[in-house]
């Protein structure tokens, strides 16, 4: 018999694991942020300058949607000028051995 995979996350049903995986790490910038991520805390400035053409508000959107779905944690220090550093989450972590395996992939195919 098939296993039968139904969630309900951020108001939507996902019949499909892997549906839900892409909708948390998918997209042009999700999975780059957090492999950038994956040595250091980052601050904006420093993420924008890795990432080249992301602009701003593209840039707050995702790290919004990363924080919310626990992936990403978001330190403010309280300054002026403001200081604020992005690190992976536990839950973040946990996705560094798919990140690297895809990284391997990748580059296989490049070869």
């Amino acid at each position: 018999m098939r296993e039968q995979f139904v969630k309900d996350y951020a108001g939507k049903t996902y019949y499909c694991a892997v549906d839900l995986a892409f909708h948390l790490v998918g997209g042009k910038w999700k999975a780059v942020i957090l492999w950038n991520l994956r040595n250091e805390p980052l601050r904006f400035s420093e993420l924008k300058r890795v990432l080249v053409v992301i602009n701003d508000r593209m840039l707050s959107k995702v790290l919004r949607e990363l924080e919310h779905d626990n992936l990403i944690v978001r330190k403010d220090f309280g300054t002026v000028p403001p200081h604020v550093e992005y690190r992976l989450s536990e839950n973040g972590e946990t996705l560094l051995p798919i990140l690297q395996q895809t990284e391997a992939w990748s580059k296989h195919l490049a070869e």
